[in-house]
């Protein structure tokens, strides 16, 4: 199958509901968790089930359109982050691809993958963009990784990876969750699906 059927069998009427759908859950969850300071982030579930259910490029772009949105709504920091967003829902649509959502283990193994490529992308911009400071609750690790006399970068790259690592796999089970508990009927409109039940 080329590229283009691919893309138009991903992009249905009903992915672009579901991405704005998701678009709405990821800024409201990321928000909340933003207010409470909590050392996670739960600002991608509607991201990872966009690439469940939809595949890899429909969640890419349900990530990098949270977080321009989010950005110009009310942080400008998410705008930043938004090609680590997109990477997470191309990561959860080839996970998804390859059969990593059939079990809620595999769920947890996915939530790992994602958490890799999330912290390849994120450590750079965190680290040259923000010096290693964001304003979110993951800081006070990296400064306390800071105060037991590890360097910058080593203390951003632990916290982003450990941070993520926790966040990534509770979203990814949630995301299974999800979709398990939805009826076939709705399940059935999108591609990814075949590949989770």
């Amino acid at each position: 199958m080329s590229i283009s059927e691919q893309l138009k069998k991903e992009f249905s009427t009903f992915t672009f509901v579901l991405i704005a759908v998701a678009i709405v859950l990821n800024i409201v969850v990321g928000q909340l968790v933003s207010l409470l300071k909590l050392p996670v982030f739960l600002d991608s579930i509607g991201t990872v089930l966009v690439g469940v259910l939809a595949g890899p490029w429909a969640g890419g772009l349900a990530g990098l359109l949270t977080n321009l949105i989010w950005g110009v709504i009310s942080s400008p920091v998410a705008a930043a982050f938004a090609p680590v967003a997109m990477v997470i829902g191309i990561a959860a649509g080839l996970c998804a691809r390859y059969g990593l959502f059939r079990t809620w283990w595999l769920a947890i193994v996915s939530g790992v993958i994602i958490t890799v490529f999330n912290s390849i992308v994120a450590v750079p911009i965190r680290l040259y963009m923000f010096g290693g400071i964001t304003g979110s609750g993951a800081d006070f690790f990296t400064a306390y990784m800071l105060a037991l006399g590890n360097d910058l970068f080593g203390s951003v790259v632990v916290m982003v990876f450990t941070s993520n690592l926790l966040d990534k796999v509770v979203t990814a089970l949630i995301a299974w969750g999800v979709v398990k508990a939805m009826p076939g009927r709705t399940t059935a409109r999108f591609p990814g699906v075949r590949s989770v039940s």
